[in-house]
């Protein structure tokens, strides 16, 4: 069942959502060459912790971080670790926190020192990805209208689009309905109401778009060892357009 929020609850998930956004812009000043992942997983539950909200993914199923960090070929729900990280990396940090009982779920893609060209048309591209996603998300389109979007602006730019990873509802619960993959048809999919609060989240992939999981049960690489990329935001569908919640 697809729960609708109301003003006053997407408020207060604003409110969770302006410390996430506040977070990464931190992790962005701290992350880069010689700094670990777990580090900045301390970093970032440290922060959220102090900011009087509480993080999420830690205990969740199991997962044993308060991060997801996943680099380079590493597509998500990749574990923070005491290896440095290395000039040209790129490194996504997915994090999802609770604030007054309402949570919000945000994912950056960090250039590490000077990334190849490569790297960063893919970090461009997939931001890209996105933005539009998000302009199309308004009351009365399907979803298939906005992956749509999504999916062409990848594999024009000779990008694919990750298929068994997806978006998905949020509100009091990190996972609620709907699920969807960032693929789609014009006209197709559920359609798209106000008060819905939704995670737009497109990993893109420099080659193809199959995965496997690690003997961890959580690290998701890419199939071909290309490079991946994540942006994502938590958005909220209402009468006057989008709204991103998780930025500051």
């Amino acid at each position: 069942m697809i729960i609708l929020k109301s003003a006053q609850e997407i408020a207060k998930m604003r409110e969770a959502g302006r410390i996430l956004a506040l977070c990464h812009q931190e992790i962005g000043k701290r992350i880069g060459p010689g700094v670990t992942t777990l580090e900045i997983n301390d970093f970032a539950e440290q922060f959220i912790t102090r900011h009087g909200a509480q993080q999420v993914t830690k205990g969740y199923k199991g997962f044993p971080f308060a991060t997801c960090a996943s680099v380079n070929d590493v597509i998500a729900h990749g574990f923070p670790n005491d290896t440095p990280l290395e000039n040209g990396d790129i490194a996504k940090i997915d994090i999802v926190c609770s604030y007054n009982g309402w949570m919000a779920d945000s994912a950056w893609t960090y250039m590490i020192g000077t990334v190849s060209p490569e790297a960063k048309m893919l970090v461009k591209v997939t931001k890209e990805c996105l933005e539009l996603g998000i302009a199309q998300a308004v009351v009365g389109q399907r979803i298939g209208d906005v992956m749509h979007v999504v999916q062409k602006h990848a594999e024009d730019a000779g990008y694919s689009v990750v298929r068994d990873l997806v978006g998905h509802g949020i509100g009091q619960s990190m996972h609620e309905a709907p699920t969807f993959e960032h693929i789609g048809k014009p006209g197709k999919g559920f359609k798209l109401r106000e008060g819905m609060v939704i995670t737009i989240e497109p990993m893109i992939n420099a080659g193809d778009y199959e995965m496997f999981i690690d003997s961890d049960g959580w690290t998701a690489r890419t199939w071909d060892g290309s490079l991946s990329a994540q942006f994502e935001h938590t958005v909220a569908i209402t009468k006057d357009g989008p709204q991103i919640l998780t930025s500051v």
